[in-house]
């Protein structure tokens, strides 16, 4: 990750603060009348932090409506992300893996909202400053998770592993795992060791996925609709956390580990649900991929 994570250890600034974004985006999608996702413990994040007083969790509370960049097309994007993953998620452990776990957990509440099979464990991965205001604001609406849930305080970029096994994770067990909006706050290394290490405790019949940008130049977006309102509206710049290094080909390096691996456009979800986002012109989103991936049973 950048600097500004080290500086900014919770939820109040650097890429911390951008949870607080997906959160409030998650409860203008849970208020819509054509939701694609459920979240009712969104709006108490974004609530309970002094960073996101004052933004809107329901889509009248925000200046035009749908019409507005970040709380209108982005909002909607994060709430197609969470649908899309969401069913991934359920159909890896309707299928063969029992342990979930969430790299980056950020304030992700899928432990406590999802319909989880008997058996299931969800272990959420994040720096203990994110995991500490979670828990605070769960426990002060006595949430009760769905599914036995682990948090694991550690940093991606230190010994996750050793804090991920030492935490009950068995790598003979198929799991699922998820990178929701990650990699690109990450350097290029980091990403290349966190998937080699996916891939080293994965056994046959588990599954991976994770958010990309393949955009070599995101710059070139720096006045983009999106961009620009979510500088201007929330003082979030996301090209100052974003890692600006060329990205791996985590795919390929999947692939070449004997993975199945789908890359997806955002926008192909769209269609297959009917709302969503769909490309415009001087687009941030253009370069967003969504990669699912399999590791077959041998």
């Amino acid at each position: 990750m950048t600097d500004t994570t080290d500086r900014n250890s919770g939820v109040e600034g650097g890429v911390g603060v951008t949870a607080l974004l997906v959160a409030a985006a998650r409860a203008i999608e849970t208020h819509r009348r054509d939701s694609l996702a459920q979240d009712a413990f969104a709006e108490h994040f974004v609530r309970a932090a002094p960073a996101s007083a004052g933004w809107p969790v329901r889509g009248r509370e925000a200046p035009g409506g749908d019409a507005n960049p970040l709380w209108g097309r982005f909002a909607r994007y994060f709430g197609l992300r969470t649908r899309v993953l969401d069913d991934f998620l359920l159909r890896s452990v309707r299928a063969d893996a029992r342990q979930v776990v969430l790299l980056g957990a950020g304030l992700d509440a899928r432990a406590f909202r999802l319909g989880w099979p008997p058996g299931c464990v969800v272990f959420e991965i994040d720096r203990p400053g994110v995991l500490a205001f979670k828990h605070r604001v769960l426990d002060g609406l006595s949430a009760v998770p769905r599914a036995a849930r682990v948090p694991v305080p550690a940093d991606l970029r230190a010994d996750w592993v050793g804090a991920l096994t030492g935490a009950g994770f068995d790598p003979a067990a198929p799991s699922v795992w998820l990178a929701e909006g990650l990699l690109f706050y990450l350097p290029s290394a980091v990403e290349s060791h966190l998937v080699g290490a996916v891939d080293r405790l994965s056994t046959g019949g588990s599954a991976l996925a994770y958010e990309a940008k393949l955009e070599p130049d995101l710059l070139r977006y720096r006045d983009s609709p999106l961009y620009t309102a979510t500088r201007e509206q929330i003082g979030i710049d996301l090209l100052t956390l974003f890692n600006l290094e060329p990205r791996p080909d985590s795919a390929g390096a999947l692939a070449d580990r004997g993975w199945t691996t789908s890359v997806s456009t955002p926008f192909e979800f769209t269609h297959r649900h009917g709302r969503g986002p769909l490309p415009e012109q001087n687009d941030a989103l253009a370069g967003n991929r969504w990669v699912f991936a399999h590791k077959p049973r041998r």
